[in-house]
């Protein structure tokens, strides 16, 4: 009894002077992880989730031209020289003028994102979906979705480095919106299943994070929260 009111008492003092660091451990890095690694862990033992094929099924049968020239587009633009381009760009512009940690902080983020990408392509080496032809079809094994973890890395770090100005939320909302229609494009062309995209989009969440950890002041935080921490069960044991 006297372990589990210590333990609360821990809980309750790291909530109250630790919470935005908290929540923003779970929501932007261990919550991403531990999802990309049981999506990984089901690909690794089976065939992915179970709406995996359900939901391929469902956006097959919704098709359209108007659709399939979105989706194509889409594919397009997230490929191999589009969102390499604009990457490239924004890189230019904050090594110009901005100061050379943020620059970094967005080469590692996405750039990461993109190694991180094809290591797990190369581990896993799922095949792609074959229910039926696609109208842009794609070679390169399937898990995680490139196309997914690179529009959600993007947004992601640009997002993390304007936060401070007023054009945050455009960027949330514009960066939000491509990397889930991203998304919506790569199961639509059949090239991607689900579970895919999915771990495309926590992946680059959880290595963004990761990052933002690293260039951000919560690397001092997490060196208070260990110092609360050893204080307070030093006091338990005295």
């Amino acid at each position: 009894m006297t372990l589990m009111h210590s333990l609360w008492g821990f809980l309750q003092l790291l909530w109250r002077n630790h919470r935005n660091l908290l929540l923003g451990l779970l929501l932007g890095f261990i919550g991403p992880w531990l999802v990309f690694v049981k999506v990984g862990q089901e690909v690794w033992e089976g065939d992915g989730l179970p709406l995996d094929q359900a939901i391929l099924e469902l956006l097959h049968r919704m098709s359209s031209p108007n659709q399939d020239a979105v989706a194509v587009w889409m594919s397009r633009a997230g490929g191999t020289f589009w969102t390499p381009l604009v990457e490239a760009t924004v890189l230019l512009g904050l090594l110009l003028a901005g100061p050379r940690r943020a620059a970094l902080f967005f080469f590692l983020s996405v750039g990461g994102a993109g190694a991180l990408n094809l290591f797990a392509k190369l581990l896993l080496a799922r095949p792609r979906p074959t229910l039926w032809s696609s109208i842009a079809p794609e070679t390169s094994f399937s898990f995680p979705s490139g196309h997914a973890m690179g529009a959600a890395a993007l947004a992601l770090a640009l997002g993390m480095l304007l936060w401070p100005t007023r054009a945050r939320w455009v960027v949330v909302v514009l960066g939000t919106a491509w990397a889930l229609l991203m998304g919506w494009s790569r199961v639509y062309l059949s090239v991607h299943f689900p579970s895919d995209v999915l771990a495309g989009w926590v992946g680059s969440v959880g290595w963004v994070g990761s990052m933002h950890l690293l260039f951000d002041r919560s690397a001092l935080d997490l060196r208070r929260l260990w110092s609360d921490a050893h204080t307070y069960w030093l006091a338990q044991r005295g």
